[in-house]
């Protein structure tokens, strides 16, 4: 059996690695001060952190117009349409999230990049990928995953284009370009060997970026990548948009589409996939079956990988990236069953309300992973699969409770304890 290494002693230059990355330019680990919220706690185990990369003189892509958000999020919100693009650039930041390997680098550099959840951009909670990142980081990858303009506490004012996918893939573009520009002089990162990938509209905005030819990038890993807006014909969109694209970059790329998308399915996926490969692009086309209650998660399940990892693994060796599992990182230890209660025992369950007990009879249909969090003050809150759901469970129950919040059940068995 191959026994891989576990993470090494660190050694004088990657002391130096790691205060380098401690110490750049307008780094940041963020805290909120108006509004009482837990944040995830780094993973040690895939060395995590977060900074703030400076962005300067961002393109001016967007043709400037006004034009209503998708899925009327900030418009509704607010009742404002969103603020134009600035046409000489602007200097900010981005709040970037970086899982690095063990030992010395410099490493291959996969690119992440994320959807868009409803309602406020600004409001999106950090994505991290963790069920992604953990595979690359065992193949010796640094992965970086910056939330783009205007999300989450990156700097700047969200954009969009309406109708328009092409503007809007390019216009989400424009910050990976900064990111790059900025990753490949750092001294962990390769530069010749980059990867860059997305989900939903972080899909969409990897294929654009595509286009920008930018050096060292060998290949696209596109996990439902898309956008949807309400009021127009945006499928008809998409597929000009890949159209596009698919004219303007021959660098090859992966794509999966599962059958029970609730965004994308597998007609529209070929239709892409068609206008994609029709205009010159290159791109296999990955059709998998229904994934749980819908296949548009898959990327951010844990029992996601083994429908996508296969297909990019053979990706990965015909372009010449690594593929070999080098390194032996463990997922965190759950904790263990408190024996509190039976885990469908809905009325062991403390300091409920009834509506509190029928949420988490919903919980028990769910699927694993999935956890579900309590306060002594009745708030409560479940979460089911995606990036660590026991930590968004008790951030999402602590954002209605001045009580601390504790975990009541994690997958199939209760971790509640009465003690403090």
């Amino acid at each position: 059996m191959l026994r891989l290494p576990a993470a090494p002693r660190p050694t004088a230059r990657r002391l130096m690695l790691l205060l380098a990355l401690a110490a750049l330019p307008a780094i940041a680990l963020w805290t909120n001060d108006c509004v009482a919220q837990r944040a995830a706690p780094l993973d040690p185990g895939l060395n995590e952190a977060v900074v703030m990369i400076p962005v300067q003189s961002r393109p001016a892509s967007w043709s400037g117009k006004q034009e209503k958000s998708s899925g009327a999020d900030v418009a509704a919100a607010t009742g404002k349409a969103p603020a134009t693009a600035q046409a000489h650039g602007w200097n900010g930041a981005l709040e970037t999230t970086i899982f690095m390997p063990p030992g010395e680098g410099p490493f291959p550099l996969l690119i992440l990049n994320h959807g868009k959840s409803l309602g406020d951009p600004r409001a999106q909670e950090r994505t991290r990928f963790l069920a992604i990142s953990r595979e690359f980081v065992k193949r010796g990858y640094v992965v970086v995953i910056p939330m783009r303009t205007g999300f989450s506490r990156s700097s700047g004012e969200y954009l969009e284009q309406h109708c328009d996918m092409t503007a809007n893939g390019q216009i989400q573009a424009d910050d990976l370009h900064d990111v790059l520009a900025y990753a490949v002089r750092q001294p962990w990162a390769d530069p010749d060997r980059i990867l860059v990938g997305g989900q939903s509209y972080g899909g969409l905005t990897a294929m654009a970026f595509a286009t920008h030819d930018f050096p060292g990038v060998k290949g696209v890993l596109n996990f439902a990548g898309g956008l949807r807006t309400e009021g127009c014909r945006w499928k008809a969109s998409l597929v000009r948009a890949f159209g596009t694209y698919g004219g303007q970059t021959r660098i090859p790329s992966l794509w999966f589409y599962g059958e029970n998308d609730s965004y994308f399915n597998h007609e529209l996926a070929s239709k892409m996939h068609q206008a994609y490969t029709h205009a010159g692009g290159k791109a296999t086309l990955v059709k998998f079956g229904a994934f749980k209650n819908d296949a548009h998660a898959m990327s951010g399940s844990r029992d996601g990988v083994r429908i996508w990892w296969p297909e990019t693994e053979k990706f990965l060796r015909r372009i010449g990236m690594p593929a070999e599992e080098i390194f032996n990182i463990a997922e965190p230890a759950p904790p263990a069953s408190s024996d509190f209660a039976a885990i469908a025992d809905a009325t062991a369950v403390p300091h409920l309300q009834e509506q509190g007990r029928e949420q988490y009879r919903k919980f028990l249909t769910r699927s694993q992973p999935r956890a579900f969090a309590l306060s002594p003050s009745g708030a409560w809150s479940w979460v089911e699969d995606g990036d660590d759901p026991a930590e968004r469970a008790l951030a999402n129950c602590q954002k209605n409770s001045a009580a601390p919040c504790k975990l009541y059940a994690i997958d199939d068995k209760v971790v509640w304890s009465d003690k403090t």
